[in-house]
């Protein structure tokens, strides 16, 4: 018998280099795969970290690895503690674990120091004098060396200068220690490349013990080495530094394999920006309310939208890894999230833009319960009750006293369903001195509940979602939109702050809700401060989109809903 055939595992590039290690005669033979993310905690974490985390860690996982979380605190400028507990949070949040393994960049200054030293011994890095201003001035260009009249300086000179910079005798900006390596490469990132320079800052864990910081080029590979890093994975723009990276490794002493780093193009998604620079200027502007506003893209700002875990890491997994940077369509996260959500969330019935119903012939002081479908897609799950009575609320755009081509939906005379209930048909309104709709007036056929007639005739008109005007409570709603109007609002010559999209959050108040989702408030009010760290419970509205309740401002007393997509797809994949 034929044997049957097996379609081959496709691998992205990493897992291809990675697997060709870790082979025999592969420079990481017999070793275990080891990986490190690390962040700076000078903000909060957001949809292009995402990828970084899923690339590092899922490598990991794939071949039985491990990986460290490594706060890369070398730039003590904006970094925070702050920072650090929600980094962590979000990667946990997402599904991820680094158990132990986890360490801060600033531990390994006493060895940064040490190592810097040692290349000073060797006459591979000396003490510059040139300002930033003049170093620009003497970087040379293609085809032209760079210069330093200081390059020269004897080892014992160098050794001194850089023990005072230590100690403080010095301004900032008047001295750096740069690396000796080629003033003529081809490669700037290898023209003696600055190592350490002076700042008299306080540091978020080390305070002012120390005066001078080593550069990340030259900190991070020894990082990488001390902790038995096998693939340092990072994004495609230290490409041109991978040079730099395999010298320091080279040049110093480190007892221990070193590791190889391999590139991969960044996430980049239209209609939002992924600078943390940019994203904190948001922030201190007040042009959004904060990290976790939901228009934002940080996954702070994601969960509290709505955004799963799921969603996020299978958008992450289908968007693959790739060598080329390229754009990816917000649609497509939207997409993600639609199929997620689609499976999960309760189906329920809101009421946005409320008009009253009266069903005039239905007997006053009555009323009944019907059973609602949680899921559709998953039967088992079950129903829940909901009740029924004289005075409903349905949409505005739900009834049009004088209808227009194709509508389908309620105008007098014209027969629709009330979703599981019954069938109605429209008989008139009653406007306000505006002329704007504030009453709509119907009758129902008896024979019809659960919205099926009972002499079986084919019903046109289409079936509206509503809410019983009895039981139904209030709510906010806020409505969000992409956060700018332009796709690429990082484009050369644009000022992003100029792109922002005024329409990207509507709030409206008075919306009405089951009254069963009050309970499921309750619920979600007790978990205190600890709820913001997931996502809160999401829900279908029927015929109107994807919602969860604000796991930051909602509270039993005072319900607040965040839509986080729309029921239609309009991504095309």
């Amino acid at each position: 018998m034929e044997e049957e055939r097996k379609t081959p595992e496709v691998k992205n590039f990493i897992e291809a280099f990675v697997e060709e290690d870790i082979a025999q005669g592969g420079q990481f033979e017999g070793m275990q795969v080891h990986t490190r993310f690390p962040p700076e905690p000078n903000g909060y974490l957001h949809i292009g970290h995402c990828k970084a985390l899923c690339i590092d860690f899922g490598t990991a996982e794939k071949f039985g690895g491990i990986t460290n979380l490594r706060m890369d605190d070398t730039n003590p400028a904006k970094e925070d503690t702050e920072y650090v507990e929600a980094i962590q949070d979000d990667i946990h949040w997402l599904g991820f674990d680094w158990g132990d393994r986890f360490f801060y960049g600033s531990d390994y200054f006493e060895k940064d120091y040490e190592y810097a030293v040692e290349l000073i011994r060797k006459g591979l890095a000396y003490v510059c004098d040139l300002t930033p201003e003049q170093f620009k001035e003497y970087r040379g260009d293609i085809g032209k060396p760079a210069v330093s009249p200081y390059r020269d300086r004897s080892v014992e000179e160098n050794l001194d200068l850089f023990e005072r910079m230590k100690n403080g005798e010095f301004a900032e900006g008047t001295k750096t220690l740069r690396a000796k390596i080629d003033l003529a490469s081809g490669n700037f990132n290898m023209r003696d490349p600055v190592i350490y320079r002076i700042r008299y800052i306080n540091h978020h864990r080390q305070g002012t013990k120390w005066c001078i910081f080593p550069m990340y080029d030259f900190a991070h590979p020894i990082q990488d080495a001390l902790e038995g890093i096998t693939h340092s994975l990072c994004s495609l723009e230290y490409e041109e530094h991978r040079p730099l990276y395999d010298w320091v490794v080279k040049n110093v002493s480190i007892p221990y394999h070193k590791p190889r780093q391999i590139e991969f193009a960044r996430l980049g998604i239209d209609h939002t920006v992924m600078s943390k620079r940019k994203l904190r200027l948001l922030v201190e502007t007040g042009r959004v309310s904060g990290w976790d506003d939901p228009r934002m893209p940080t996954l702070c700002g994601l969960r509290r939208r709505g955004y799963t875990s799921r969603a996020i890491r299978d958008f992450c997994e289908r968007i693959g890894v790739a060598k080329v940077t390229s754009t990816i369509e917000y649609g497509f996260l939207e997409h993600c999230l639609r199929e997620d959500l689609n499976e999960t969330a309760e189906r329920t019935m809101a009421v946005l833009h409320p008009v009253k119903l009266i069903i005039t012939n239905y007997p006053e002081g009555q009323s009944e319960t019907f059973e609602v479908e949680n899921n559709p897609v998953h039967p088992e799950q079950g129903t829940h009750t909901i009740t029924f009575s004289r005075e409903v609320w349905i949409e505005d755009d739900d009834f049009l006293e004088t209808p227009i081509p194709k509508y389908k939906r309620m105008y007098p005379g014209n027969e629709v369903r009330l979703k599981g209930a019954y069938l109605v048909t429209a008989t008139g309104c009653k406007k306000d001195e505006n002329g704007k709709v504030i009453e709509v007036y119907a009758e129902y056929d008896p024979e019809s509940r659960g919205g099926n007639p009972a002499d079986g005739r084919k019903v046109k008109g289409a079936t509206i979602h509503w809410v019983d005007a009895a039981t139904a409570v209030d709510a906010e709603v806020r409505l969000y939109d992409n956060l700018f109007s332009d796709p690429q609002p990082d484009g050369p010559d644009k000022n992003f702050l100029d792109c922002m999209n005024p329409e990207s959050l509507t709030v409206l108040q008075g919306c009405k809700i089951e009254a069963a989702l009050i309970e499921d408030a309750k619920k979600f009010d007790t978990e205190g401060e600890k709820r913001t760290a997931k996502t809160a419970p999401c829900y279908q509205f029927m015929r109107v989109g994807y919602f969860c309740m604000d796991n930051k401002d909602c509270r039993a007393d005072h319900p607040v809903f965040n839509r986080s997509v729309l029921l239609k797809d309009s991504f095309r994949p």
